[in-house]
């Protein structure tokens, strides 16, 4: 039986999600890959319990995590049935729907019957209560915002989720976002949007400056741009690599010359800080405190302990932001 770590809290440093109660790890973990039924059930065992006995108390999923959809959620109520549940309390549990889900035309994008008929299944797949945070995974043009909020609201005040994110909102909807879940009293706290060197989305959208004005927290996902800000392809792309064994999230297009110079550079900088290219990727999305935490996802355990090691150094000059910025320009 799987007991955790006494010393789990001892390094791990925590962040208030905007201007709400909750804090988040600096680091939390994303289940987008790694825990469908085409994955090792006791290495998704082993990586959620190094995440935990290391302060990651954070474990984030959707619907349609997989493959196969649902799947993610199904093993993560395994894990938490036979192992993790004694510790609900100290764990944080997210998940969202806005995607494709299920067949026809109610499984699918923001109405209200699709998003609480897809809480409840999260619900029932992972064996719980309640979430701790449940997302809008989407903006939608068609339905009218007033009802996706109403829906997100509906499921706060029925007890199955004690918070409200919205996901891949843009500056401006965000804003409309929350006028509307204020007038419903809606605990709403956080925005989740891709972020990283590579992908400024958030910047140039209003997103990430609306959250601070309006003090809501943001999550990052996808901060390594999926792999490239390793040194996984420093030297060509690997045969084992996610680009030739998995074409869904990443493509071989994608590593250009031009790409290929970007990520060499900002590698020997890394080197010069006395961290990994990947480390500082993730060190350089928490430099300013706008952003709560960095979801990270994770193949072995290792690559959890040596993405925890980047919180040893968060800071940077303003040289070494200069420098990241010419090279992002090349």
């Amino acid at each position: 039986m799987y007991q955790a770590s006494e010393k789990r809290y001892d390094s791990m440093n925590y962040f208030s999600s905007g201007n709400s109660g909750l804090k988040l790890p600096a680091l939390s973990l994303g289940l987008w890959h790694n825990f469908g039924d085409n994955a090792d059930y006791e290495n998704m065992k082993a990586l959620c319990f190094t995440a935990f006995d290391h302060g990651i108390t954070h474990f984030d999923l959707a619907n349609n995590y997989g493959p196969p959809y649902g799947s993610a959620e199904t093993n993560f109520g395994k894990i938490l049935k036979e192992d993790l549940g004694c510790y609900r309390d100290e764990l944080l549990i997210s998940t969202k729907a806005g995607y494709d889900m299920w067949a026809g035309p109610y499984g699918n994008w923001g109405s209200r019957k699709y998003l609480l008929a897809s809480l409840d299944q999260s619900l029932k797949r992972m064996g719980l209560e309640y979430v701790d945070i449940f997302y809008h995974h989407r903006m939608d043009p068609e339905t009218p915002l007033e009802e996706t909020m109403g829906a997100l609201s509906q499921a706060v005040k029925s007890g199955k989720a004690l918070y409200a994110g919205l996901s891949n909102y843009d500056g401006k909807t965000l804003e409309q976002a929350t006028k509307i879940l204020n007038d419903l009293r809606c605990p709403f706290i956080i925005n989740q949007n891709r972020y990283s060197i590579f992908d400024r989305t958030i910047e140039n959208n209003g997103l990430k400056e609306t959250a601070k004005k309006l003090k809501k927290g943001i999550i990052a996902f996808s901060p390594l741009a999926q792999g490239l800000l390793t040194n996984r392809y420093l030297n060509g792309i690997p045969e084992d690599s996610r680009i030739k064994k998995d074409g869904r999230f990443i493509q071989e297009s994608a590593l250009t010359a031009d790409r290929l110079i970007q990520i060499k550079e900002l590698n020997k900088l890394a080197c010069e800080r006395g961290q990994s290219l990947a480390q500082m990727a993730l060190a350089w999305i928490l430099r300013d405190g706008v952003v709560t935490s960095v979801l990270i996802g994770a193949s072995k355990p290792k690559q959890i302990l040596d993405n925890i090691d980047a919180l040893k150094m968060t800071k940077f000059s303003s040289e070494e932001l200069e420098a990241i910025e010419k090279i992002c320009q090349k």
